[in-house]
Order: C-alpha cells, then structure tokens, then sequence
C-alpha cells in the first residue's frame, strides 16, 4: 500500500529511487513521482498517472538530476490517481517536499487553517497539507528539522513521510507513526524505504523505525529521535535474504516463482526447530514461559485475508493436538466486537509483514487486557515482531505477489510447530507421537515438489475454465480454510467470482447455484490412519455426489489412490499421502497453480491485482 524510497549518498540518484520504486511495485499503486535536489539547490519534480513506466517515459523526456531525493508510488485515498493528486507534494514556497504513506484524519481542519494564512492548495490531497504545515514552521522561524518535529505532532492518523528541503543540502528526513518506515545503513550513504526489497542490493544492514519516531539522514550519518526530540538508539540488523530472491529468477511472474519456493520455503521454517530423534520442538526464545503455555484456558487467532485462513488451519491443529479451544477473528473485527480477555488467554497474531494494521491494533487491544501475544510472521524487525511476547519467524524470504503463497503455506508450518509444541508442553502427545509428527513435517518440501514436477496437468486444465464466471469451493474440517483459500486466490488474481464454503452447509444454500455450468472445487483428502478423517472423507464424498446430481463439474482434490471420489469427479488433482493435519499444506498447492494458470490465460496482471496492494496498513 504505497511505496516510498528515499536516498542520500554519492550514487545517481534518480536510477536509484526508479529501481527502488520498481521493487515496490508488489503493494499496489495507481500514480509515481520522484523529486530531487542538485548541487545549486535546484529542485526538480517529476509525477505520472499509471504505472511507473510512465514515470521513466516523463523523465526520459524531461531529464532531471540531483544528489538526494525521495520518490513514491501512490495507492489513492484522497483524490483521484491524476497526475494532479501523485506524489511527491511541495509546500507554498516549493522548497520543501513530502510523500507520504497513510491517511491524515484531521487534515481538512489543518488545511483550513493554513488557507486562512495564506497557503493554496492545488491537489485534492491530504499529504499536501503535511507539505505547507511544516514549510508554514520554517517560515515562522523554526529550523527544518523542527518544523518537521512540531507538524507531525499536530498530525492525526497514521502515517509514514521522508521530506526534503531544498535548504538543507543532502538530508532526508523520515517519519514513522503507523505504516512501515526501513532505513538503510551504508558507507558514506543512507535509505530509506517502505520495504527491504529496494534496499537490498545496496546494503543488508537496516534497522526499523518505531512509532513516533523520527530519523534524519545525511551523506555522513542518521540520527534518531522520538517525537519530543529525545534521543533512541535504534536496533540495527543484518538481512540474510539473498537480493536475489527478490528477483524473478526466470520465472514469469514472481507469484509463479513464489509459488515455486515453497519448498524451500517450508524446508527454512521448520529448520533446526524439529529433532527427528526426539520429536521435540525448538521456537525462538520468547517471554512466553512453558509454565505460562500449561496455564493457558484459550487461544484466539486474529488475522487478516490468507492470514486468517492459516489461522483457521492453525485452530484445528492446536485443538486436535493440544486440546485447548480457539477462536479465530478478522483482525480488522476483533477489537470493534469488544472482545472478552483474560490472563489466561493467549492470543496469535498472523501477518506476512509484520507490519499490517488490523493485526496491530489487535495485537495492542490483547496486551492491554493482559494477554501474552504471540507472533507469527515472515519480518524480522517489524513492527508485530517488535511488540509482541514471542515470535515464530517463518523464513519464507520476500514475497512479492500481492498475492499470497509461500507466506501462507509457512504460516500453517509455523501453526503446525507451534500446536506440537503447546501439546508437548501440556503432555498431550507422547514421544512416539511427537517423532510421528515431526516426521510427517520433514517428509513435507520433498512431496511439494512432487505436486510441482505434475503442474503441466493444472496448467491443462486451466484450458477448461477461464471464460467461467463463477466458482465454488468446498471442503470440511481442516479442508474448509483450503476451500477459503482457494477461493480468494482466484477472486484476487483472475477477477472471477468465487466463493469457499462449508462442504456440509450445501443443503443450506449453495446447492440452488449449482448447475451445468458452475465448476465446484471439492477438496476430499484423507489420512487412512486417522478415524476423524476417514468420517470427512464419506461425508465430503457424498457432497460431490450431490453436486454431480445436479450436473455440476466438480474438481476434486484426492489424496493418491483415492478411487472411489475420483470415479464421480469430473477432473481429478491428486496430492501425495500426508497426515491429516498436513493434508492442507498440499492441498492448497495445485489450487495456487491453477488461480495462475486461469488469470494468466485471461490476461490479468497476476502480481498486482487491482485495487489490492501487498501490505494493508491502513485500517
């Protein structure tokens, strides 16, 4: 959701903030603009509609250069994408510049009060006003850096801004409070960014700026302080993603390529945490005690999107190993339903970024009410990852499709570990049964693989359905957030209707839509060994039966050597033999393929859907 670089150094600038911006084209965007200043105090502004390649076609026209500069992609919510509204914005006297990330709640009573000092506004914008607030500070008499310390103070919302001023030669200033702000440590250069991809390639060496935090960099030094202007310390640390992770690799679309990594993907969440010899389960330290795990009475869940449907996943896990109840919540619901808490509750949160806003504010309602909080998430250093008790870090490197694959299927990894974990905690499982399960997760990346060496055969059967309209998704138990899942991948990249359901809520409903048009996905894995599991097989097996007695198409997906589903589906995708609880992992695979393979063959853009961006944190 928006994008901001910024950079001061000895570098080019202008090929350096277009390439970060590119990199940051992943959290959707409908407008870019870049400004910088030269050595004669020169401003040069440059902004487009569309996408960034209208931007390097306007500077290819009107070439510009400078030493230190800021440039944004701009997700609308004040003012239309026009040239006009895109970022970056200059206050009155155009000396000072400002992008921005979030929204300003209060900034129609702060443009007022600036136009009756004289300020005129020429965009319909909200990051405008921040621009004149504090050029109107500097012109008062205050020095830019506490102009920009006295306007962000008057600021209400959430927000993230690197500011210029034409005045003050080779500095950039950053602010965060709320959306995600890096900064990037180099040798006689700093950055800053939205995100770690645009930095990579330059540096590894980062920290986050917190809330109400505000940095300023220059060729020689960066300088933190809160909004009072004491001084902090931040916390640096090094990036192990290889930069080229970030990048295509050959691939076609980064979904495509992320959907690819899952192997490896899982194969680094559940590294060095599970010992085959034992069984047992190693989390990172955390100010969660095993004394506070056997005192816990419930866990709630909150998420956002496929979040939450690894959260859905995670609350069978937990329940069938560890028998605690769980509930599970959209983050952006779960405070505003005034959500009843305890000490003896714990809550997880799940967020591929760390930083998406619905999940923080969760996050914080929990903790107030005494709540330990523990994280699951894909950033070190981001903001859940800093706030939180404990942190599960996934390990899945960058994910750059909007939407989600390998994030998702480290997710349940990561629930799987942690349901081992709490069930050998409070003695619920025994060794064997804990060497079984640990088993079952190292055999996991090898049979991903294998469903990805098969993907011709989705690719295939894309052919059939994408002129379709409509799709409906079913599953029961641990398969119903698979059903979910799939759903919204197909919704979110092909633009086609689709809708997850609860395979035995058919009855209520569903079954009036169903005709010979309407492709049903019909997720109906088993585990021979598992009773429970065998029950959802006839159950579900009967939902197809139904569907295909009303001449729907169903598309099912069998464990191998299923006959008897496989002999009244239509389309047959078959996954390896998995426990139970892992079936999900699988299952979900060939349904990412085949969402890519449809959108791609309807001509979608499959790693920036419309209207979606990568990271929501705005709530």
């Amino acid at each position: 959701m928006c994008g901001i670089v910024g950079y001061v150094g000895n570098k080019q600038v202008v090929p350096l903030i277009i390439d970060g911006l590119r990199k940051l084209e992943y959290r959707g965007y409908d407008s870019a603009g870049i400004a910088v200043v030269d050595d004669d105090k020169h401003l040069e502004l440059r902004r487009a509609e569309g996408k960034l390649r209208n931007l390097e076609e306007a500077i290819r026209l009107n070439p510009l250069d400078g030493n230190y500069g800021i440039g944004h992609t701009r997700w609308a919510t004040h003012g239309r994408p026009t040239e006009e509204n895109a970022h970056p914005h200059r206050d009155q006297s155009g000396r000072i510049v400002v992008v921005h990330n979030g929204i300003i709640e209060n900034y129609l009573p702060l443009k007022e009060r600036l136009a009756a000092n004289g300020s005129t506004f020429k965009t319909e914008t909200d990051t405008e006003v921040v621009a004149h607030l504090i050029g109107h500070y500097v012109d008062e008499g205050l020095g830019f850096e506490e102009a920009v310390r006295k306007a962000v103070k008057e600021l209400k919302g959430i927000f993230a801004l690197s500011i210029i001023s034409v005045d003050v030669p080779d500095t950039v200033i950053a602010v965060r409070e709320g959306p995600p702000v890096v900064i990037g440590l180099g040798d006689g250069e700093f950055f800053v960014a939205s995100d770690i991809p645009p930095i990579l390639q330059h540096t590894r060496d980062v920290f986050f700026l917190g809330d109400r935090e505000i940095a300023v960099l220059t060729k020689d030094s960066v300088r933190v302080t809160d909004f009072d202007g004491n001084v902090l310390e931040p916390k640096q640390q090094r990036i192990t993603w290889d930069p080229i992770m970030a990048e295509k690799g050959g691939f076609k679309h980064f979904m495509l390529k992320e959907i690819y990594e899952q192997p490896r993907a899982v194969r680094d969440t559940s590294q060095g945490r599970v010992s085959l010899d034992t069984g047992k389960i190693y989390l990172d330290p955390m100010d969660i005690s095993d004394e506070d795990l056997q005192a816990v009475t419930s866990i709630k869940i909150a998420a956002c999107g496929t979040s939450w449907h690894a959260g859905l996943a995670g609350k069978y896990m937990i329940e069938r190993l560890a028998r605690v109840p769980v509930e599970v919540d959209y983050a952006s619901e779960f405070r505003y339903r005034d959500p009843v808490l305890s000490e003896t509750d714990l809550l997880i949160v799940i967020s591929q970024s760390g930083e998406t806003a619905d999940t923080i504010a969760a996050m914080r309602e929990a903790k107030q009410a005494g709540c330990k909080v523990l994280a699951v998430c894909n950033v070190q250093g981001s903001m859940i990852h800093r706030e939180a008790d404990g942190t599960i870090l996934t390990h899945a490197g960058p994910e750059i499709g909007v939407a989600s694959t390998k994030a998702f299927t480290s997710q349940m990894v990561a629930l799987y570990l942690f349901a081992s974990y709490i069930a050998q905690v409070r003695g619920m499982v025994d060794e064997t049964a804990a060497k079984k399960l640990a088993q079952d997760l190292a055999e996991l990346p090898l049979k991903i693989e294998q469903l990805l060496n098969d993907a011709d055969s989705i690719e295939e059967l894309s052919k059939d359905f994408f002129r379709v309209q409509d799709f409906l998704y079913l599953g029961r138990g641990i398969n119903f957030p698979v059903a979910l899942e799939g759903a919204l991948k197909l919704k979110e990249i092909s633009y086609i209707h689709a809708e997850g359901y609860p395979a035995g809520e058919m009855k209520h409903g569903p079954n009036a839509l169903i005709d010979e048009k309407l492709p049903v996905v019909i997720i109906n894995t088993r585990d021979e060994n598992d009773a429970a599991s065998q029950l959802r097989y006839e159950k579900t097996h009967s939902n197809i039966v139904e569907v295909k007695a009303r001449d729907g198409i169903v598309v099912a997906v069998l464990t191998e050597g299923d006959g008897m589903s496989a002999k009244v589906s239509d389309h047959v995708i078959e996954i390896p033999e998995t426990s139970d609880l892992l079936g999900p992992i699988l299952s979900v695979v060939p349904l990412q393929l085949l969402s890519y393979h449809i959108a791609v063959r309807r001509g979608c853009d499959v790693d920036q859907p419309r209207n979606l961006a990568k990271s929501v944190t705005v709530e």
